[in-house]
């Protein structure tokens, strides 16, 4: 990885769908966005984004019935998180209440990003982006 304190870095992994995906993802984003050549303003947001990932990549190898591809960005500004899968389908956000047992994720995700979109692919995947302010 090539970056500077003051520049934006980027990076891509492709994963397989199995179940260990998202644990790689995990670590993959906290060895990433914890490097000391990071922008200003990214360590803050280190937890977050792996609660993020972990939550992306988990629906994209359980749901999404492909491999999926994990691409991050970190400036001074924030950090995008995009997962992508070849499932059209979009993801459920369920509304969140207390005494549900599951499907929370996706709301979650909406609480911790400032932006969060589902983007549909011409080739009939998806994209799912998050983004986090700087800190």
């Amino acid at each position: 990885m090539h970056a500077s304190r003051n520049r934006a870095a980027r990076v891509e992994y492709a994963l397989p769908r199995e179940a260990a995906s998202a644990r790689w993802a995990r670590r993959l984003t906290s060895g990433f966005l914890g490097h000391p050549a990071m922008p200003d303003g990214v360590s803050g947001r280190v937890d977050e984004a792996v609660l993020i990932v972990s939550e992306l990549v988990t629906n994209a190898v359980r749901h999404g019935n492909s491999r999926c591809r994990l691409r991050l960005s970190a400036a001074a500004s924030g950090v995008t998180i995009e997962v992508h899968d070849d499932d059209p389908r979009t993801p459920a956000v369920k509304p969140l209440t207390e005494d549900a047992t599951g499907g929370r994720g996706m709301a979650i995700v909406g609480l911790l990003a400032r932006q969060f979109d589902i983007t549909a692919d011409r080739s009939g995947g998806k994209t799912v982006r998050a983004v986090l302010a700087g800190t």
